[in-house]
């Protein structure tokens, strides 16, 4: 698996798990404990879930899985990285740092490896950062960030954050959502930050499109595949899928190690245009 280089010098896999809309139902909760331990098994070492998804319950499955693991020795702590998020109205100083205490609680982790700002809030971004560097300092995070800021509210953050310790963003980009490789993106590779990848495949809608489909015939590859590989293509971004099939999560986990060619991604440009001016951030 090959990984991106955080500011600082720590590492993170390049391809991990998202956990959007687990933890929903008391029902799913084995199959989904059960999904995460095969992703587990599978290579899976980045796992993405935040205290809104499921309310607390996709961080709930997930500690399960991860102390299932750990218990019968899969995996190790240092082998898995976590990322997690704090809803915005949380998101003050003491706001902040209580959510991350249910958070870590709920994931059964005494260290939460990435710690994000869902997205712009009410709060103050000084008071969430000042909030963020003092988990750091008492090792109940190891890094922080921020999840769906644009350029402008990256400004913002840079000047609550003078030192530049964010350490990602975590943004819709896929090969239909490309509004960010506008300015966003530039601006995070000028300094070293990581792009989180959320809905890479456009929540599976990419696995059905036809010209994603014909590069993936012409290589041997599905067009999930291609479509992971796409997002995969440039420097410094992460891409986490959402997936609970074995297969699907096996797939996905081999397309961090395919390579597109000229030919492909001339087809994507053709279909899916780079933009040519500045856009609205996409959200879901």
């Amino acid at each position: 698996m090959k990984s991106v280089t955080l500011p600082g010098g720590a590492s993170m896999p390049a391809l991990g798990l998202g956990t959007w809309r687990l933890g929903e139902t008391n029902a799913a909760r084995k199959a989904e404990v059960a999904a995460l331990r095969t992703a587990i098994g599978l290579g899976y070492r980045l796992f993405d879930s935040a205290e809104m998804y499921g309310e607390g319950g996709a961080e709930s499955v997930l500690g399960e899985a991860l102390r299932a693991a750990f218990a019968v020795g899969d995996v190790t702590r240092d082998e898995i990285f976590v990322v997690s998020k704090v809803y915005p109205h949380n998101a003050s100083r003491q706001g902040t740092i209580a959510a991350c205490d249910r958070s870590r609680a709920r994931l059964g982790l005494d260290r939460i490896d990435l710690y994000l700002l869902h997205w712009p809030g009410s709060h103050p971004l000084a008071g969430t950062v000042d909030a963020f560097e003092a988990l750091c300092a008492q090792g109940r995070i190891a890094h922080w960030g921020v999840s769906n800021f644009d350029l402008d509210a990256m400004r913002a953050l840079q000047r609550a954050d003078p030192d530049a310790r964010c350490a990602a963003n975590q943004v819709w980009y896929s090969a239909s959502q490309r509004g960010v490789e506008f300015d966003l993106l530039p601006w995070m590779r000028e300094r070293g930050m990581p792009l989180m990848a959320y809905s890479p495949i456009d929540q599976a809608a990419l696995a059905g499109n036809d010209v994603l489909e014909g590069i993936a015939r012409r290589i041997g590859a599905s067009a999930a595949q291609v479509a992971l590989a796409w997002v995969l293509r440039g420097q410094g971004v992460v891409a986490i899928p959402k997936a609970v099939r074995a297969d699907h999560l096996r797939d996905n986990l081999a397309a961090a190690d395919l390579e597109l060619d000229d030919a492909a991604l001339a087809a994507v440009d053709a279909a899916f245009a780079p933009p040519r001016r500045k856009s609205a951030l996409a959200m879901i």
